[in-house]
């Protein structure tokens, strides 16, 4: 099956679409990669779904991406005595050490790490931002807060800190099960929460050793402070509005997807704009006319991947939202302006033999409307910086690794095929035109180009271009 779109969709899977066949429904409707919340999945029913998963692959046979996203640090206040506390604008209030339940005046917040690291002058928002505290001081034991905006405030609300730069990594003990647990069934993407610094990747990244990518969820100011370390240690970046818009200012959302989107485009890494993309669709079958522009936009600016949360995981119309989101996408790409602006967002390559093919694949292929770019690739280096250059025609990756294939999916503008090693140079070429053809890429006589490294099957060789017809004798041959 392919995909008349470049940008791809990620779809999270939940109550609403966790059957076999749910899931193959939303594939057919425009899924390419899924993803599965570790903030709501045990162990036993992420291993079912990953099943399922690979199940629907078979039976499309397509290769399909698996993203797991780690729940990360929950930071959240303590218990009250009745539940539920109003507060006054202005007044005191205290979080502390002490595990008894909470009144007007004070709550226990369990994390010692946030009663040591806050400084007078920090703001600590609580609920999602609804209550907001200023502290005035802080001793290591209670921090003394103003409240300074909202007035209520409840059991176990979540806790964030815009202003403190945490001494805790984004591995937390659940995470770290976790972690082991989705590396265990082959998954091929992992999503790392609340990142705050470049250091935070590192201990997923030693206990992954390559069996999956990993990709940062920018949703602190600490980590847009830090972004071009934190884009040199991943593997790709997920622009996570929902806490970005709380921890920082709402209006400087938009500008910051933006930084994010071209830094990680500059870097070939691949970039997903995720949450209430069509939030609306949880309860309704159209989006509102805003929501549609939020997925333009994205798409306009070239992100790699746009994302479904609750629209696909729990809500009322989950294919009816991926299929949405799949005609304003498809249809964006078709405007006339497309074209010109993810143009002028291209980068210089960098002086490596990879990014100088790529640019020359590219280049040649616009020039002489070639049907396809087709390339080689084991690890997908290859396919990544042929994404990079953001070309007219659609790219086809083969790869003889099928976990190569399967990360790939996530990749703007790339069609992966699992397809055997090819023996020689002609049979390369024979090859990638058959294949061509065979995906519909390509009719006899069209002409499409080919990258590759040779000798054949020496990872990082990419050296060669070649323009090859799609021709009638690899048609009798099928």
């Amino acid at each position: 099956m392919r995909r008349s779109r470049k940008v791809k969709i990620l779809a999270t899977i939940g109550p609403a679409s966790s059957s076999e066949e749910m899931l193959k429904k939303l594939f057919e409707a425009g899924a390419d990669v899924f993803r599965i919340n570790m903030s709501h999945t045990d162990h036993e029913l992420m291993h079912t779904l990953v099943g399922r998963i690979r199940a629907v692959e078979k039976a499309v046979g397509r290769p399909i991406g698996i993203l797991a996203d780690l729940q990360g640090p929950k930071l959240r206040v303590g218990k009250f005595v009745s539940g539920k506390e109003a507060l006054t604008l202005g007044q005191t209030f205290t979080l502390d050490d002490n595990p008894e339940p909470g009144n007007s005046t004070r709550v226990y917040l369990p994390h010692p790490e946030i009663l040591r690291s806050v400084e007078a002058g920090d703001r600590l928002l609580i609920d999602d931002g609804k209550l907001e505290l200023k502290a005035v001081k802080s001793d290591g034991k209670a921090i003394v807060c103003t409240v300074v905006a909202g007035t209520t405030i409840s059991d176990k609300k979540g806790v964030s800190l815009p202003d403190t730069d945490l001494p805790v990594g984004a591995l937390t003990e659940k995470d770290r099960r976790d972690l082991d647990a989705v590396l265990a069934t082959g998954v091929d993407w992992v999503a790392l929460s609340f990142v705050q610094r470049p250091e935070d990747l590192a201990e997923a990244r030693k206990i992954a050793r390559g069996r999956a990518l990993i990709m940062a969820k920018i949703e602190k100011p600490q980590a847009v402070a830090r972004l071009a370390e934190i884009i040199e240690l991943s593997d790709a970046l997920m622009v996570a509005r929902g806490d970005l818009g709380v921890e920082m200012p709402l209006e400087a959302v938009p500008g910051i997807q933006k930084q994010i989107t071209r830094a990680a485009r500059r870097a070939g890494k691949p970039v997903v704009i995720a949450t209430q993309m069509l939030e609306s669709m949880i309860t309704a079958p159209v989006p509102t006319r805003a929501e549609v522009s939020d997925v333009s936009i994205a798409v306009f600016e070239g992100a790699d991947a746009i994302m479904l949360s609750a629209e696909s995981a729990a809500g009322a119309y989950p294919v009816e939202a991926v299929a949405m989101m799949d005609r304003i996408a498809s249809k964006v790409e078709t405007d006339p302006t497309y074209a010109g602006i993810i143009n002028a967002q291209r980068s210089e390559p960098e002086a490596t033999g990879a990014d100088a093919i790529s640019l020359a694949a590219r280049e040649i292929a616009e020039t002489l409307k070639l049907s396809a770019i087709i390339t080689y690739t084991a690890s997908g280096t290859t396919g990544l910086r042929a994404a990079r250059e953001r070309p007219q025609v659609p790219i086809v990756a083969l790869s003889p690794i099928v976990n190569t294939a399967r990360r790939l999916s996530l990749l703007w503008g790339t069609h992966c095929v699992v397809s055997p090693d090819a023996i020689d140079l002609d049979d390369m070429v024979d090859r990638a035109c058959r294949i061509a053809l065979d995906e519909g890429f390509g009719k006899p006589g069209d002409r499409v180009i080919i990258t590759a490294g040779v000798p054949l099957r020496t990872p990082g060789s990419t050296n060669m271009l070649r323009i090859a017809y799609v021709g009638s004798e690899v048609q009798a041959r099928r």
